[in-house]
């Protein structure tokens, strides 16, 4: 619904401690896990969708000094002691992230990031941006230096949009002059302005570009990454130069220039929030790869979040699409960070109750980009006397109903799946981005329906006419029609979007298309048993658990009715097939001895990026069994069990071929 629910800070943390908990407890990790996906789908509406060539991925977090440190040391335990190491610096902008696509020079496409594979089309407001020329001419040298390489037919561009503050306190202010609500920050602003239908509106909104970086630097032959960026420069395209921009730097210059650009943070023209590492030597990133959302050879180092002062007035209670009582705390209006906000997340009650937060404290907040900020801390000496505790209430407050709480679980919960405050949160999901993607269908659309009776579930939607729907206050027929064309095109939403649309607990979008892959329907995927369930890659216990209670549950029954009893003329389309099967994906390898041309962490990490699993002891599921030098009681074991066994030379040929033999 276009509303951050956490902020920027809270979010680091949150996935810090999710990516601990899956090292250490790997087989829970989901595989539609934030520390494995990248962005949000692209959005609905008049903006087309297009497929990067190659993924636009995230980039990991530092969030303390001592993590960019580990960072550095990670890599070089995976290199080996021998190789040489240099960084490239540059600030890391609040902006959006966008592609740029020339062919013969000439710019052919811009894209959002969107999910990391799919985003959208944004050529036309593009082309109005300071920074992103229509054309690429490469620099014939003379007093600059040697001429610059020729501009190649086909080129993909990386780089970020961003609103400088000034524009950004303009654009605020005259919005305020319209009574229209001011935006949180310029990163929002921006890309705000980027989707919109009418480019005009786009080059009013006085956006600027730089490029970070090309798609595929090394099939152009560049040797570094400043190289790359210098290239890019002489071909005419705005890159980041401030001071604060360097190559060739050590980890103690990189850090000592973190330092500096903290502390004089605020006196930039434009929004940062940490500074990008980046290895310099572009031969070394397809040695060092990436996981799944992010690459091994660059970072994000953050800073600090700003802390600010203010009064807690309330502490309410919100309820969730599952039930879960969340405990929020209403604040008097203050500014961090440049953004004003006014309710804070307080999470479950354990964490209330640990930061003993009450009504009429002073407590420190913080935020970093978003909108909501994070109750860091009570201010003790300030706190009003005669304060009490607050109480976290046994009783769901929409519905009334009994909160129970499972063991294991930091959540309280509503059990009443017809709580008026869980049906309204579903109706959202429903027709959610990640979901069936309707567009229009907002809060206001969503409490109207439900205010007016024409809507008790979530499929009741797919029953409105255009008569119900253009008589509803401040919607009107041209909105009414508008909706129905996003029903009708949701009717066939693939598969995986029906199954993300349930809403069923520890169900996300990788593990509804994993879903969708193994079983071609609703109503096949409605009868599977726990353990068929099992079966499907990366889906646990807890989640086919989830699944059964879920179809199991009598007052489910009409809203899977509807959505498998082709009366409402849904049709789901069948789940398109992934770009390619994982060439060794159920493969077991073991690694024994010594490896001379590859560390161990490296033939680790590319027998899993081709989808392999590298275990700790020789077993009869065990497929290969890699020997170096001086393997030793594993070649036994292998030898016992009748395991392939292969040396070194012949792992390398296996992961150059892509895995195939």
């Amino acid at each position: 619904r276009n509303a951050p629910e956490i902020s920027d800070d809270q979010w680091d943390e949150l996935f810090r401690e999710l990516k601990n908990l899956e090292e250490l407890y790997p087989e829970l990790a989901a595989p539609d896990s934030p520390t494995r996906t990248v962005g949000a789908p692209a959005a609905a509406g008049g903006l087309e969708k297009v497929r990067h060539k190659s993924p636009m991925m995230s980039l990991d977090k530092a969030l303390t000094p001592e993590e960019t440190v580990e960072f550095v040391a990670r890599i070089r335990r995976f290199l080996g002691p021998a190789a040489e190491l240099t960084f490239h610096v540059m600030p890391k902008f609040d902006g959006l992230a966008v592609e740029l696509v020339y062919r013969q020079g000439r710019l052919e496409l811009a894209a959002t990031r969107g999910d990391g594979a799919v985003g959208e089309n944004v050529t036309a407001n593009a082309l109005t941006i300071a920074g992103i020329p229509a054309e690429l001419t490469a620099d014939r040298g003379g007093r600059s230096g040697p001429e610059a390489p020729p501009v190649p037919a086909e080129l993909a561009v990386r780089g970020e949009v961003y609103m400088e503050k000034e524009d950004f306190a303009r654009l605020n202010q005259a919005r305020l002059r319209e009574s229209l609500p001011p935006f949180a920050n310029p990163r929002n602003a921006a890309a705000g302005a980027l989707r919109q239908l009418n480019p005009e509106i786009t080059r009013a909104r006085n956006l600027k570009f730089f490029a970070y970086g090309l798609a595929e630097p090394l099939a152009l032959g560049l040797a570094d990454y400043g190289e790359a960026m210098r290239t890019l420069a002489r071909w005419g395209l705005a890159v980041e130069s401030s001071a604060y921009t360097a190559g060739g730097r050590s980890l103690e210059e990189a850090l000592e220039i973190f330092a500096a650009l903290e502390k004089d943070r605020d006196e930039l023209p434009f929004e940062i929030d940490g500074l990008v590492i980046t290895v310099e030597n572009l031969a070394l990133w397809p040695r060092l790869g990436a996981t799944s959302r992010a690459p091994r050879y660059a970072v994000a180092a953050k800073f600090k979040p700003r802390p600010a002062e203010t009064l807690v007035l309330d502490i309410e209670i919100q309820v969730g699409r599952t039930g879960a009582l969340t405990p929020v705390a209403r604040l008097a209006p203050v500014q961090v960070g440049g953004v004003t906000v006014s309710n804070a997340t307080l999470h479950n009650e354990d964490e209330l109750a640990r930061k003993d937060v009450r009504p009429g404290d002073v407590v420190v907040v913080r935020r970093a980009g978003e909108v909501i900020p994070e109750v860091v801390a009570v201010v003790p000496g300030k706190r009003p006397a005669h304060s009490e505790p607050f109480v976290f209430p046994k009783n769901c407050p929409a519905c009334g109903a009994a909160s129970v709480r499972r063991e294991g679980e930091a959540a309280r919960r509503c059990p009443n799946p017809w709580c008026p405050a869980q049906v309204r949160e579903r109706f959202f999901h429903f027709g959610s981005r990640s979901a069936l993607d309707i567009a229009g269908m907002g809060e206001n659309l969503v409490d109207r329906l439900l205010e007016e009776g024409l809507a008790k579930i979530p499929t009741d939607i797919f029953r409105l006419t255009l008569d119900e729907l253009k008589v509803l206050p401040r919607f009107g027929e041209k909105s009414a029609r508008n909706l129905l064309e996003a029903l009708d095109r949701a009717r066939t939403a693939p598969l995986s979007r029906f199954i993300q649309a349930l809403g069923v607990r520890h169900v996300g979008e990788r593990t509804s298309q994993a879903l969708a892959r193994r079983f071609p329907s609703l109503e096949a995927l409605m009868e599977a048993t726990e353990e068929e369930l099992t079966a499907v890659p990366d889906v646990g216990p807890e989640v086919a658990a989830s699944l059964r209670e879920f179809f199991g549950n009598p007052l489910n029954e009409k809203f899977l009715r509807d959505l498998t009893g082709g009366e409402l003329g849904l049709a789901p389309s069948p789940e398109p097939a992934p770009d390619g099967p994982a060439p060794l994906a159920g493969k077991k390898f073991v690694l024994t001895g010594t490896l001379t041309t590859l560390t161990r962490a490296e033939a680790k990490a590319r027998i899993t990026a081709l989808g392999g699993q590298v275990m700790s002891a020789v077993s009869r599921e065990t497929d290969f069994v890699a020997a170096g030098e001086a393997a030793g009681g594993k070649l036994a074991k292998a030898a016992e069990l009748g395991v392939t066994v292969i040396d070194e030379a012949e792992l390398r040929r296996l992961l150059e071929a892509g895995g195939r033999p």
